[in-house]
């Protein structure tokens, strides 16, 4: 295979020679036994509808729905319509909604696990919401997720952010909330890395009082929390946190850059995993998390370690942008035929952000079709003014 030119962060071009090669784990296996693992999985835009970034979001249903069948054959569940999706970053209420039920659909039919966001992204006026207005938006799209079959995940919401004055609020919103969910449904608590507007989530600036404030909420009502989603990037924080939550209530990491050593767990517990990262890495990590289960844990990290650079470097700050990485990799991967995103978001990172994502992915062997994934990094080297 021939060698590109790749730019690096100071714009240097440096050559580089992809793999030949890349063994891929196949689909199928046994079940994931000791983890419970989803993937937060991204949308695929439609690239030919003729859309401003403002527009309601048009979506490729026939390839976004293939990319979800591509997860479930590996053995992972798929976390539907989170931020991964773009939830609040171009993909609008209604078209998540559309999501919703779509995937719960092919789920039903393919026997998939499936999680589903609700929140109150429908909120979109001018001037803050009443905690009244969130409590229906939330119902709203609780109705949504359960009536899709999918499992719940009650994300963190900005409207309420917005609009609560203080611990007693959240209690109030999310109490209201898990009394009348059907199921057991994943507390979702995002950090502002992932969105700025969260900042303060809980009712304090102060972690520590959040934090009390989050296991308060749990702690009345854990028949009604399968579990918590923690994206903090804090891996010492999740494992206090975890060491915390009532007996049966799950920990899900959402870490994305500690999860190995999260996912491993330590002799005190483990964290399970709903993670972005695991769009990307879905076979490699259904790989490590099947060793694990046969109690290989030093074969476990010696799978899923070698993937943490990869992962730091798409989810580097501004961390919200990761989702660009996320969807470039797959249509180098093939799973897309274009590097187009809803709310053109393929341009929120740099040339060299993305030359720097395609080395570590091909490093990894993380591309079913090597020749093909450099192919479409020179192509768009090319179109950047990057010849070979």
């Amino acid at each position: 295979m021939s060698v590109i030119r790749l730019p690096d962060a100071e714009g240097r071009l440096t050559e580089y020679r992809p793999r030949a090669e890349a063994p891929r784990p196949a689909p199928g296996g046994a079940p994931l036994a000791s983890r419970v693992v989803f993937s937060a999985a991204h949308v695929v835009a439609d690239p030919f509808a003729d859309v401003a970034p403002d527009d309601p979001a048009a979506v490729d249903w026939d390839a976004t729905l293939a990319f979800r069948r591509h997860l479930w054959a590996h053995g992972l569940g798929v976390a539907e319509a989170m931020d991964t999706a773009q939830r609040g970053m171009g993909l609008d209420w209604a078209r998540a909604a559309e999501l919703i039920r779509r995937s719960g659909a092919e789920a039903r039919a393919t026997g998939g696990r499936v999680a589903s966001g609700a929140g109150t992204d429908q909120l979109t006026g001018p001037g803050a919401a009443t905690l009244a207005e969130v409590r229906a938006a939330y119902e709203e799209q609780l109705a949504v997720v359960e009536e899709s079959g999918a499992q719940v995940i009650l994300m963190a919401s900005r409207a309420l952010a917005a609009v609560a004055k203080g611990p007693e609020d959240y209690a109030e919103v999310y109490g209201h909330l898990l009394r009348q969910s059907a199921e057991p449904v994943i507390l979702h608590w995002l950090g502002p890395m992932f969105d700025p507007a969260l900042e303060g989530y809980w009712g304090s600036d102060d972690l520590d009082a959040a934090t009390d404030t989050f296991l308060d909420i749990i702690a009345a009502h854990p028949d009604k929390v399968d579990g918590v989603k923690v994206s903090l990037l804090d891996a010492g924080r999740e494992v206090a946190l975890r060491r915390r939550l009532p007996e049966g209530v799950r920990c899900y990491t959402g870490d994305d850059f500690h999860y190995p050593e999260l996912i491993e767990g330590d002799e005190h517990g483990f964290s399970h995993a709903l993670l972005g990262i695991f769009d990307p890495l879905g076979p490699l990590a259904a790989q490590a998390v099947r060793t694990l289960d046969t109690g290989d844990a030093a074969g476990f990290r010696a799978l899923l370690d070698p993937t943490v650079a990869l992962s730091r470097h798409l989810f580097e700050a501004p961390t919200r942008f990761y989702k660009t990485g996320v969807v470039f990799l797959a249509w180098l991967g093939g799973h897309q035929d274009h590097f187009t995103m809803v709310g053109g978001l393929q341009s929120a990172r740099s040339l060299p952000h993305l030359a720097t994502a395609y080395r570590l992915a091909d490093e990894l062997g993380l591309f079913p079709n090597p020749e093909r994934a450099a192919d479409r990094m020179a192509r768009l080297l090319a179109v950047q003014g990057v010849d070979r």
